[in-house]
């Protein structure tokens, strides 16, 4: 298993409240096109192409060559760093892709903005091989705008051989034991949700008193922590032995757990975060049959395994499963036993309330 960028490198936290409220701008921004309309279509044969807008290094290497070679259509990949990135060129009339890969929060905004169509799931029949747990999520409750990509876990990334076997608990990150020694993500949803889970709270809280909490158990942490990284800023860093503890998204930690046998990850109790990233075809897409074709490929059971196997992270493909590498199953919280998923909460756009929870981090961090 060979190193490479993480996914997980480029996913921030988003000022939730500030993007709706710019996002209000994106039709303003967008061609006269209806949702569904088929973009360039005209209702005609489509030209053999397609263009895929993704996270980096986020798609088997394997994936495209063989969809170009079963379809014939030549597919144009481009890449985003951030949800925010991906809007913004949206807003700036990038009006050209035909495939993106949004997260779950933002997949409800970019549905309330009329950004992205709704799809033809007649041409989707692989969206079968979905595994009922990742149909009809919070942001997408009837799967008419998005079908699940991949998915994953945010936990503590650890040295078992330096601190012993953890308990499932956010508690160690407020161990003292451990200061100068640990560190938690530079995202505030996320560290904010960590010590929300850590009080018994949702992750999605909207009061203030709750929020305040939180923030207050962050000052707390603050000294202990080497710092607020990037999940794969610290995953190196654990891996080395230079932090024995990170907080971190799952395809990370089970990168490093395949390369270092003395580390472990957890997904700590009462709750954890549990995030998916999606497909969608943007208003404005020119290739929107060709789109649908490559959304029911990545779908399909064999390129579900294989994305999977490459990525380290999770597949929503139930049909994929059978085909995941023993290796990467094998892995610690890969597989995760049974009542862990129902513990695991999703991060919404808590609307106004996302300017409480960014001035509440940024408070903790300048603390």
């Amino acid at each position: 298993m060979t190193k490479r960028i993480s996914r997980g490198r480029f996913l921030r936290a988003v000022g939730a409240a500030g993007v709706a409220g710019s996002a209000l701008s994106v039709l303003a921004c967008q061609p006269n096109t209806s949702a569904g309309s088929g973009g360039g279509s005209g209702g005609g044969p489509e030209e053999k192409k397609l263009n895929f807008y993704n996270w980096a290094d986020y798609v088997a290497e394997s994936t495209v060559p063989d969809f170009e070679k079963q379809t014939g259509i030549q597919v144009t990949q481009d890449f985003f760093s951030s949800n925010e990135d991906l809007l913004a060129k949206l807003q700036a009339g990038g009006t050209g892709y035909d495939v993106i890969v949004p997260s779950d929060y933002m997949v409800a905004i970019m549905i309330k903005s009329g950004v992205i169509q709704k799809l033809d799931m007649s041409q989707i029949p692989n969206f079968k091989n979905v595994g009922k747990e990742y149909e009809g999520l919070s942001y997408d409750p009837k799967n008419e705008y998005s079908v699940p990509y991949q998915w994953g876990t945010t936990g503590i990334l650890y040295n078992k051989k330096e601190m012993g076997q953890l308990p499932e608990s956010w508690d160690p990150m407020w161990d003292e034991e451990f200061s100068g020694k640990i560190s938690m993500l530079n995202d505030t949803r996320e560290t904010m949700g960590a010590s929300l889970y850590r009080l018994g709270l949702s992750v999605n809280s909207r009061d203030t008193g709750e929020l305040q909490r939180a923030a207050d158990e962050l000052k707390k942490q603050k000294p202990l922590l080497r710092g607020y990284f990037d999940s794969t800023e610290a995953r190196p860093l654990v891996q080395n032995g230079d932090l024995l503890a990170g907080h971190v998204f799952s395809g990370d930690a089970f990168l490093a757990l395949s390369e270092n046998e003395d580390l472990d990850y957890i997904v700590p109790k009462p709750a954890a975060t549990r995030w998916t990233d999606n497909m969608c075809i943007p208003n404005g897409a020119q290739h929107p049959q060709n789109a649908h074709k490559l959304i029911n490929y990545i779908l399909g059971a064999k390129t579900g395994a294989e994305l999977s196997n490459y990525t380290y992270y999770n597949t929503p493909n139930a049909a994929a499963l059978p085909m995941i590498d023993d290796a990467l199953k094998d892995l610690p919280g890969y597989v995760l036993p049974d009542g862990v998923f129902d513990r695991l909460q999703v991060i919404e756009d808590p609307g106004e309330a996302t300017r409480e929870y960014e001035r509440l981090f940024t408070e903790v961090k300048s603390s």
